[in-house]
């Protein structure tokens, strides 16, 4: 029963990944088939024509790009709004503070299907033509709330005794904010930023209300499946898969030697030491 409960945990976590990785991998695997028929659902032949031919299928490509280009724009706007919003609630007390910390976690509860149509009804009383741009609105409104709770956490956790000791050594607080205060924030508002890079490209329901006749590469997606979705869009997805993951991997080694140059190796430390 020790011997159980030792390994207990790191048994579970270890199912829990392999249930969430199955459908990433499944996807990975028909990237590399050559259906028989339409619809890529099945094994039947190893095949590298999507990995060659990205573009071999008409909107494929042009939709992907666009997801792009909506979710870089809409992060960079929400990234900066978000951030000063969290720097606003955390270091300043105003009135309205309560209200505003209690607003900025509606959007995150409430369901896409209501804020869709909601934006909307919005643009087209405002007779506001649907499109790229409405899209782009939508997001930053739908996203900036998961930017501010994630910067916020970050300033939260941050020692002030950093930028007290800043102050004392007789830095103005444009050299404070430059030298100390950003580095330390900077991971949390690069996080925000993939994440909410990641809602803007992975969101349908908002996107569809709002593109008008524009395609995003969720909507291709859903209007594939119909009649059968085509082998470059696995290829792309797991492009986008490696890419994030690319990402992640190279956060946490340079994290990890900025850890061990921070560590003193114990020569150094001796030969620090006064000596007796």
């Amino acid at each position: 029963m020790r011997w159980i409960r030792q390994r207990l945990l790191g048994v579970v976590a270890v199912l829990v990944l392999v249930y969430l990785f199955i459908p990433i991998a499944v996807v990975a695997v028909l990237s590399f088939n050559k259906p028989d028929g339409k619809y890529n659902i099945s094994w039947n032949e190893f095949s590298i024509d999507a990995w060659t031919n990205l573009c071999g299928v008409p909107g494929v490509c042009a939709s992907f790009m666009t997801s792009i280009r909506i979710g870089v724009i809409s992060t960079i706007f929400a990234t900066v709004l978000g951030t000063m919003i969290a720097f606003a609630l955390v270091r300043y007390r105003f009135r309205g503070r309560s209200t505003t910390n209690l607003l900025i976690f509606l959007p995150m509860t409430t369901p896409e299907v209501v804020m869709g149509a909601s934006l909307l009804a919005l643009f087209l009383n405002l007779r506001f033509p649907l499109g790229e741009t409405t899209i782009i609105i939508a997001h930053i409104m739908f996203t900036i709330s998961f930017i501010v709770v994630t910067v916020k956490a970050r300033l939260q956790g941050m020692d002030p005794r950093l930028e007290e000791a800043a102050r004392d050594l007789y830095a103005n607080p444009q050299a404070t904010f430059r030298y100390v205060t950003f580095p330390l924030v900077a991971p949390g508002i690069a996080g925000a930023a993939l994440l909410g890079f990641s809602l803007s490209f992975d969101d349908f329901i908002i996107s569809f209300f709002n593109a008008g006749t524009v395609v995003t590469f969720p909507i291709y997606i859903w209007g594939a499946a119909q009649r059968g979705i085509p082998v470059q869009v696995n290829a792309l997805a797991t492009m986008v898969f490696l890419a994030a993951m690319v990402i992640v991997l190279t956060a946490q080694f340079v994290s990890y030697r900025k850890r061990k140059a921070l560590q003193l190796p114990p020569k150094a430390l001796e030969a620090a030491l006064p000596r007796s």
